[in-house]
């Protein structure tokens, strides 16, 4: 089967490389990195950083790394690093090396804080947090030089000696960098570059009790491993001139240059860490890979594809404006290689017994059907026909509608891949509900159209004898607003849709879906893609509905 071409989007950094190599600006390897902090799990938004960063490597024949950039070991934990690396393998991507951390650089940064100060470039203050706020101005009027920063430069490497051996409490002094507190950038207003934190590290120890800030430690490790092209998100545009400002001034190796992008937006999601994890920890899901989550673990959980995802990506541009992607062309991106790659199979969600009376009562039938109606190469697959099956409640009513195209009293409809079934009798409880059809079957009908009488369509089943019984879970949208973190004054946990899972433990699939592995996908036919969730044992399979057959939140919520 032809696989779906992947028109890549509009490219401003692949131009800026392009350019640069064309004019001999970069005469060396392109070289780029993914830095994610290792304090939650990574998203659909990191997905789009990852496809660009490796990617241009790739297009480039140059390298990737990945470095943690792990400078606040209070919210980090070696959960999140190794979720992070199974995520990027998961996608397809291999870094360059060795995974690497910022705390490699540690003791490297550290002189490099020291140089500023011998250069009368960076100062030890003392001021409170409160009162560095108040000294550090507005976006309309300048910033006040902090009483302390005059300090001689002696002075200053004897306190920050000071603060590095512990001698002072957390917050008690910064080491900040001496640039202009006038400045219109309030990034250049003397930034902090050292703070004090008493705390165990996960790569250092209790090596250290000072660390450094993220924009002191970015771009200087950037440079250290001789990064050509540093591709943030277009929050880090002002910061650039303090990335460009640290390399001038001190001896690092590289000069690497920072170039930003508009993060992804997606409607009817959240994507913020900080707000993921309180979905977390006050139990809103089940934890990081909940399957409506926008982590890479969630999707993935939920049958989402790498291929799928980077196919997004890459059809996704890379703009320096900002925008709305609809969350409906991920969701079709998932569909269009799972329509590819995904085998059939027929399962019931919310089964009504059948009940053919002129089929002898032991006797079964084998039939073949194709795994894939499109994929010769997938194989067969085998259905048992027997006297009972059971068919989905939605696909019977009492009362035909016009155009009905499924089963109704005294009309006819085919099961899928069998013969022509034809309802007689409509058996209820004493409320009306429907317990059980009485049909016949016309054994001229397997595999050719009967004679004489119309057929409604074509339906799925599966036999009542012939069956696993499966626990499915029904995934839908996590927010049901388009802009869940847009209103200001209403917190984003009151448009937590309701709706966004329900179970059901008494559907039916396919005997031979007994042999089915945890990850494996499949179209439920006529129902939608589900795959194989991790909750399965060999006697409880359980399956995730990764997205329906086709688009149906518009017309619901439109």
């Amino acid at each position: 089967m032809a696989e779906k071409t992947v028109v890549q989007a509009s490219n401003f950094v692949r131009n800026i490389i392009k350019k640069d190599l064309d004019q001999g600006i970069n005469t060396g390897q392109v070289a780029t990195r993914f830095p994610p902090e290792p304090n939650g799990y990574l998203h659909i938004g990191h997905a789009t950083s990852m496809c660009l960063n490796f990617g241009l490597a790739e297009e480039f024949s140059g390298t990737c790394n990945l470095r943690f950039d792990d400078t606040n070991p209070e919210k980090e934990s070696d959960e999140y690093i190794q979720s992070i690396k199974r995520d990027i393998k998961w996608l397809g991507f291999s870094w360059h090396g060795e995974a690497r951390f910022a705390s490699n650089y540690f003791d490297t940064l550290h002189g490099y804080a020291n140089e500023l100060i011998k250069k009368g470039l960076a100062y030890v203050c003392d001021l409170s947090p409160e009162q560095a706020r108040q000294y550090r101005g507005s976006l309309t009027e300048p910033g006040v030089d902090s009483p302390y920063r005059q300090r001689s430069v002696d002075e200053n490497l004897d306190l920050f000696a000071r603060m590095t051996a512990g001698e002072f409490a957390d917050g008690a002094k910064v080491l900040r960098a001496k640039i202009d507190m006038a400045s219109p950038n309030m990034n250049l207003r003397d930034p902090i570059i050292y703070r004090i934190r008493h705390i165990n590290h996960h790569q250092t120890g209790d090596k250290w009790c000072v660390y450094p800030m993220y924009d002191f430690t970015h771009g200087l490790s950037d440079a250290l491993e001789g990064i050509t092209y540093s591709v943030c998100t277009l929050e880090f545009e002002d910061h650039r001139p303090l990335y460009d400002w640290f390399i001038a001034n001190v001896s690092t190796p590289g000069t690497p240059k920072q170039y930003e992008f508009a993060r992804l937006e997606l409607n009817y999601t959240v994507t913020s860490k900080r707000k993921l994890k309180q979905l977390v920890d006050s139990h809103a899901v089940t934890g990081w890979d909940d399957p409506r989550m926008p982590t890479i673990s969630g999707m993935r959980r939920r049958g989402y594809t790498p291929a799928a995802l980077r196919n997004f990506c890459a059809a996704t541009p890379v703009a320096r404006s900002k925008g709305i992607t609809e969350v409906s062309r991920l969701e079709s991106a998932v569909r269009d290689d799972l329509d590819v790659h995904a085998s059939r199979a027929m399962c019931v969600l919310d089964p009504i017994k059948v009940t053919l009376t002129n089929w002898p009562t032991d006797e079964i039938q084998t039939l073949t059907v194709p795994a894939h109606p499109k994929d010769e190469s997938m194989g067969s697959r085998q259905l048992i026909w027997t006297k009972e099956a059971y068919i989905d409640r939605a696909d019977f009513a009492m009362q035909a509608p016009r155009k009905w195209k499924r089963l109704a009293p005294q009309q006819s409809a085919r099961l899928r891949g069998g013969y022509v079934v034809t309802c007689n009798e409509v058996i209820t409880d004493a409320d009306g509900k429907v317990l059980e059809l009485l049909c016949t079957y016309d054994d001229s009908t397997l595999g050719k159209k009967p004679e004489g009488y119309k057929v409604n369509g074509v339906i799925h089943w599966v036999s009542a004898s012939h069956n696993i019984p499966i626990e499915v879970r029904l995934y839908d949208r996590l927010f049901n607003d388009e802009n869940p973190d847009g209103n200001k004054d209403r917190d984003f946990t009151e448009y937590l849709n309701p709706g966004s899972l329900s179970v059901t433990s008494r559907a039916y699939a396919e005997a031979g879906l007994i042999n089915s592995q945890v990850g494996q996908q499949y179209q439920f036919e006529r129902e939608g893609y589900f795959c194989v969730d991790p909750d399965s044992t060999s006697e409880n399979k359980v399956f995730n509905r990764t997205v329906t057959l086709r688009d149906s939140w518009g017309k619901q919520n439109g």
